[in-house]
């Protein structure tokens, strides 16, 4: 009995020095971007991205966990076509006066060894949620010579079915439902 309490308080050790390991990471907006991929009546792909956007990062590579939120400022879309953005800012797309915010949350990260395969996450749209994951498309930690602390981050990318969130404008002309979400994202070890 005496050698199972010993046993089990050093699992219960181990196991919190595991969950202490976890590194707190805040995104870098210099170097991440969120993009959007989007077939135009399958001719052209119109392309946009979030100019604004903010998260963070808790990542423990020896225990293989990790945990993501990354909030995109809803009215900073950018295609560089200024009547498009504001096309996109309203009711027929992100309804962004009533929706100033998405968000990307996951407590589930996947890996291969030391890499991260897949990262497991809900993201909320014009105020519905719906599950969502980004497969890593790479994936790499480095020392930053000039900010002298550690930098993890990758290509991430993940299709969506954008009418599971409302935005369903122009579905019935042909215009696809598949929409093309591209992260770049770097965050710093704070």
């Amino acid at each position: 009995m005496r050698k199972s309490l010993t046993l089990l308080a050093a699992t219960a050790t181990l196991a919190a020095a595991g969950l202490a390991q976890a590194a707190e990471y805040k995104i870098d907006p210099t170097h991440t971007n969120v993009i959007w991929e989007q077939l135009h009546f399958n001719t052209s792909t119109n392309r946009g991205r979030w100019a604004k956007k903010s998260g963070t990062v808790q990542f423990d590579r020896a225990a293989r966990t990790g945990k993501v939120e990354l909030t995109l400022d809803m009215t900073s879309v950018d295609t560089g076509v200024a009547p498009f953005d504001n096309h996109l800012k309203g009711n027929d797309f992100f309804a962004a006066d009533q929706y100033p915010t998405a968000t990307y949350v996951s407590d589930r990260f996947v890996f291969d060894g030391d890499k991260v395969t897949e990262v497991q996450g809900k993201l909320t749209l014009r105020g519905q949620t719906h599950p969502v994951t980004l497969k890593a498309v790479r994936f790499n930690c480095f020392d930053h010579p000039m900010l002298k602390r550690e930098v993890c981050g990758g290509d991430f990318e993940a299709t969506i079915k954008r009418s599971q969130w409302g935005v369903n404008w122009g579905l019935n002309m042909g215009v696809p439902d598949d929409t093309r979400i591209i992260i770049q994202v770097e965050a710093i070890r704070q």
